[in-house]
């Protein structure tokens, strides 16, 4: 079961508003892709993100920002701009992941589920990837971009 609501500064912001399985540090700023309440299926599609700075495992700032729904080059740079650290997404291409760490920012791929339920397991800094592994992605789904022909 899923809670719709994210906390922020230890209050409930509700609905309309984590490869490092350790809790975010101080300042780190986390941008999880973002369809309806759950995290986006593909990277590469969408056009929502939502931002957490957490400090002492507590979000003290959330905030949602929009991605361009055109270029690749324009979605990792809007990333940049926005002093993301690390990016929690579902599926994306190689060439953008490529490009998205090539800006410095940390991917953590193949995860799916309710977005407040993927934020608190971030928080909490004891996140079973697995649970949030997208279906069909085998052990987290990360050795697809170790080198294995025809898969992303």
């Amino acid at each position: 079961m899923h809670d719709t609501g994210i906390l922020e500064g230890g209050m409930n912001i509700g609905r309309g508003e984590a490869s490092t399985p350790r809790q975010a540090p101080l300042g780190t700023r986390v941008a999880f892709t973002t369809l309806d309440d759950r995290i986006a299926p593909v990277f590469d599609t969408a056009r929502q993100i939502y931002i957490i700075e957490a400090r002492s495992g507590r979000v003290v700032h959330g905030s949602r920002e929009q991605l361009a729904d055109n270029l690749p080059v324009q979605k990792a740079l809007r990333l940049a701009e926005l002093d993301i650290e690390i990016l929690v997404c579902g599926a994306i291409s190689r060439p953008l992941h490529a490009l998205v760490m090539a800006y410095g920012i940390h991917v953590i791929p193949f995860v799916a589920g309710y977005l407040n339920d993927v934020v608190r397991a971030w928080l909490s800094g004891r996140v079973d990837w697995n649970a949030f592994a997208m279906p069909g992605c085998c052990e987290r789904g990360r050795r697809r971009f170790r080198g294995r022909r025809g898969i992303h």
